[in-house]
């Protein structure tokens, strides 16, 4: 990957994270929450797909967020669902840190 590489977009300094903790940054489709969980970034829709709820509201534990409307649940490696009333998917994003810096996969 370089910094011109089209298929990556650059979206903040890696050290804006807060370990075990979720930050919400605009994208070109709607804002994105990443997540620092155990050393890596994970990145997902910052929207429930149940309740239409900000997840960057909501409870992280491990590598799991907990909608804060309806405490449904999602794995964040993956966008599944993995407690109701969640029953579709979050999309995900490819994640990687390069040069102090977070860059997603948006397209």
């Amino acid at each position: 990957m370089t910094t011109t590489d089209p298929s990556w977009t650059d979206m903040l300094a890696a050290d804006a994270l807060v370990a075990d903790d979720i930050t919400a940054v605009p994208g070109p489709h709607g804002e994105i929450a990443l997540y620092s969980v155990a050393g890596a970034v994970y990145a997902t829709s910052n929207v429930c797909s149940h309740g239409h709820a900000r997840l960057c509201e909501g409870f992280l534990l491990d590598h799991e967020i907990e909608c804060p409307l309806h405490q449904g649940r999602f794995d964040i490696r993956n966008g599944v669902p993995t407690c109701g009333p969640a029953d579709a998917p979050i999309r995900c994003y490819p994640v990687r840190l390069h040069a102090g810096r977070v860059w997603l996969q948006l397209g």
